[in-house]
């Protein structure tokens, strides 16, 4: 009795200790992505082939960086005037 005390607890307390955890890679920004054309390319070249293997949401990011640099901030250069033109 008095050797199984000791086993039980040494048991009990390394199955206390915290799990084993990867810590998940940092995903870049949307805005990080969309500064450097190389690696959205290579990224948006990935997620079409294996979406799975990088999640959804680094995928979700690139495709929004890519709508940013495709479309810009919005807002038209150009506004046409209220007149047509006359031909």
């Amino acid at each position: 009795m008095r050797t199984i005390l000791p086993i039980l607890c040494v048991l009990a307390l390394t199955a206390c200790g915290e799990p084993d955890t990867q810590v998940p890679p940092r995903i870049p920004s949307i805005d990080e992505l969309a500064a450097d054309p190389d690696a959205l390319k290579k990224l948006r070249q990935q997620c079409k082939l294996g979406r799975d293997e990088l999640g959804d949401q680094l995928c979700n990011r690139v495709a929004e960086a890519t709508r940013k640099r495709f479309y810009g901030d919005g807002m038209v250069p150009y506004t046409p005037s209220d007149e047509p033109p006359r031909f």
